[in-house]
């Protein structure tokens, strides 16, 4: 089973490569909305379009103001300002991608991605 997961502008082409490469189906923020639109409008959308979110933007591992209940899934990359560590942490979510391929298991749910964890909250 394949995963849909929507890709906030500020995720690097190679993680949506690597999604798609491994059968999931990315859609691109740019292809919906503007690049620019406030974070509320990016969740909304995810949500209409029954996707996990996937996002570098710190804001979205806020659970007082995104709430996990309340979404289909939020996966936040955590990245830090080091470009260089994203092909582990792709090969860290790849595993986890594999390992937990149902949509309903991100649902509610906050996946903090690092490279050494990956932490649910929700």
């Amino acid at each position: 089973m394949s995963l849909r997961f929507f890709a906030d502008h500020c995720v690097p082409v190679s993680a949506i490569r690597m999604l798609r490469d491994t059968g999931h189906e990315v859609l691109r923020l740019g292809d919906y909305i503007a690049a620019d639109s406030p974070d509320q409008l990016v969740i909304s959308k995810a949500q209409e379009l029954d996707t996990i979110l996937l996002s570098l933007n710190g804001d979205f591992a806020d659970i007082v103001t995104y709430p996990p209940a309340r979404h289909k899934g939020i996966v936040a990359l955590q990245v830090r300002n080091h470009p260089e560590i994203i092909p582990q942490l792709l090969e860290r979510l790849t595993a986890y991608f594999s390992a937990h391929d149902n949509m309903e298991h991100y649902s509610g749910r906050l996946l903090i991605a690092e490279t050494h964890r990956i932490r649910s909250r929700g």
